[in-house]
């Protein structure tokens, strides 16, 4: 009988033993299984931010490209209207830039140079000029506009 007893407490104990290894078991897997679950929402809050980001950047590149095609669409009667500007005597040229490039020459060849010269083609050129700078201007501003949005 003792021996019986002595066989039932070596398998309570087995028992005890196996349903303590079990339960500890479980509890570690359900803890790693939450740890898991924060791990996974923490990286779907980091990708959700780094979207709305990308969409935030995408919006801003898109509104700085629509302005630029509105200025290079504005930008083709720029220089038909300076040209009708300047023949209606509206608006003058300055003629910094030849006495810059003439100032070194003697007086002779600058009278030379401005008595050869077509009296329309300052006003000629004038146009196409204005709006090759306007372009400039307008590509720089967009180009800008990009680089601080990106920053």
């Amino acid at each position: 009988m003792i021996r019986l007893y002595a066989l039932l407490a070596a398998v309570a104990m087995a028992l005890s033993f196996w349903a303590g290894w079990s339960w500890r078991g479980d509890r570690a897997e359900g803890s790693a299984f939450r740890e898991q679950a924060g791990v996974s929402a923490a990286v779907a809050d980091q990708v959700n931010q780094a979207r709305a980001t990308e969409h935030t950047q995408a919006d801003t590149m898109a509104t700085i490209g629509a302005k630029h095609e509105e200025d290079r669409a504005a930008a083709e009667t720029i220089p038909a209207a300076v040209v009708a500007e300047l023949r209606a005597g509206t608006v003058r040229l300055r003629h910094d830039l030849a006495t810059c490039h003439t100032g070194r020459l003697s007086e002779a060849a600058a009278g030379a140079a401005q008595r050869d010269a077509p009296a329309d083609l300052g006003v000629t050129v004038a146009g196409p000029a204005i709006g090759i700078g306007r372009d400039a201007d307008d590509q720089l501003r967009a180009c800008q506009a990009v680089i601080r949005a990106d920053r």
